[in-house]
């Protein structure tokens, strides 16, 4: 578990808004790690962070950088669980939470944007 930068982009709610962005990271020879997309943004973990802000400015996207956490666990319910649980019994709210899998590894990464960053991670600090 690890603090990390995603992109916050605003993104407009119509067909073609997404394929967009996608489009101007893709020309630019940005990867992408994981991606949530919902009704009005979109939250992207890239391989580079500024350049890609600066790229979709540029574009007119709306644009922050924000910290989040990144957990890679064992692609088992009851670890999920664990973790909100956990961050949740201290007070802290869990107000988005995306993720991806790896089934050939059976390991799950989950990206999670939490009220309290640092005290989320000091929960599961070994």
């Amino acid at each position: 578990m690890k603090k990390v930068q995603e992109l916050f982009v605003i993104l407009e709610d119509r067909p073609r808004a997404l394929g967009e962005l996608l489009n101007i990271l893709n020309k630019n020879n940005i990867k992408i790690e994981s991606i949530g997309v919902f009704v009005d943004s979109a939250k992207l973990l890239v391989n580079q962070v500024q350049k890609s802000r600066k790229i979709l400015t540029d574009h007119n996207f709306a644009v922050e950088v924000r910290d989040v956490i990144k957990v890679r666990v064992e692609n088992k319910p009851r670890e999920l669980a664990y973790i909100a649980e956990r961050i949740g019994h201290v007070g802290i709210n869990i107000s988005h939470a995306y993720g991806t899998t790896d089934q050939k590894n059976n390991i799950m990464t989950l990206i999670l944007d939490v009220a309290d960053i640092d005290t989320a991670l000091s929960l599961f600090a070994k």
